[in-house]
């Protein structure tokens, strides 16, 4: 329909006053110009010029096409400057990251990268980290923060501070003087990480021969889900320190949590940031300086 070359065109008539001047300042033939302009008015079936005699002056439909073509023409410098650069982050970044790490430090994460690679997008994935895992491995993700024990093979990882898990209840429910033992776990509905998972599993192992009846486990892709349903009294629940604490998710004043006895303990959460040099050196590390960063402010 035009090109960017007519649009140079017609802001040089503009600045110049006519078409003759212009011509002039573009070191071209007066009749070249007016066969330009006329071939875009054809083209777009609109006057942007009102001539006045030797006069010409943008019309209304012309001065609509000029701020729409400057439109344009700044996102092609934009393209370009994103495009050439050297070095740093540019285009859009896929990062992938378990929703643990989106309860604790990825606004911080990502407010730091945006503040120091103002021009860069950013495409987010919450997902589980066997999904994770998979979709670097496939190259749909450029970087992803997930559980140690599942990084693919042939990564870079930095580790993130271990993540603590606790056992919580309503604060509704009646206090005990003394831990609970694994029997009086078990005697309650269990809300947690999503069946498959690793925690998952892990719950699932603290009762494994220990008990003779197993416990009936809620598998929850919502952590905060699992929050209020042990806020609302649904049932008991399994869930990282620094989201339970948290009170940007609306429910840490009624949950508390429970003394348990040594044996069932859950074990910490260790969670990786991880890419693959080969694909994302750069991006990998600039992320990674980002989330270490976010991670050690991240104090509940």
């Amino acid at each position: 329909m035009f090109g960017f070359r007519d649009v140079e065109i017609v802001k040089a008539v503009v600045r110049a006053g006519g078409f003759r001047a212009a011509a002039q300042r573009l070191n071209l033939a007066q009749s070249a110009i007016s066969t330009r302009i006329a071939a875009l008015e054809k083209r777009l079936g609109l006057t942007l010029f009102d001539r006045v005699g030797r006069q010409v002056r943008l019309s209304s439909a012309g001065r609509r096409f000029l701020e729409e073509a400057d439109r344009l023409v700044q996102s092609r410098d934009r393209i370009v400057q994103e495009l050439t650069q050297t070095s740093g982050l540019n285009g859009t970044v896929r990062i992938g990251v378990a929703e643990t790490i989106v309860h604790t430090i990825l606004t911080q994460m990502l407010k730091q990268l945006r503040q120091d690679h103002p021009h860069v997008r950013f495409e987010l994935s919450v997902d589980t980290s066997e999904q994770l895992a998979r979709k670097l491995s496939d190259d749909e993700l450029d970087v992803a923060i997930l559980l140690r024990e599942l990084q693919p093979r042939g990564v870079v990882g930095t580790a993130l501070r271990p993540v603590e898990l606790g056992w919580y209840a309503s604060t509704a429910m009646p206090e005990r003087n003394r831990a609970w033992t694994l029997q009086e776990l078990a005697e309650h509905p269990i809300v947690t990480f999503p069946k498959g998972t690793l925690p998952y599993k892990q719950v699932e192992r603290l009762f494994a021969g220990a008990i003779s009846e197993p416990p009936v486990l809620h598998g929850s892709a919502s952590l905060s889900t699992v929050l209020h349903l042990v806020a609302d009294q649904f049932g008991i629940g399994v869930l990282p320190r620094r989201i339970a604490t948290s009170h940007s998710l609306g429910a840490a004043e009624h949950i508390r949590r429970i003394d348990v006895e040594p044996e069932a303990e859950p074990q910490e959460l260790n969670f990786i940031v991880i890419y693959f040099p080969e694909r994302n050196r750069e991006a990998g590390t600039i992320i990674t300086e980002a989330a270490t960063q976010a991670d050690q402010n991240d104090r509940p």
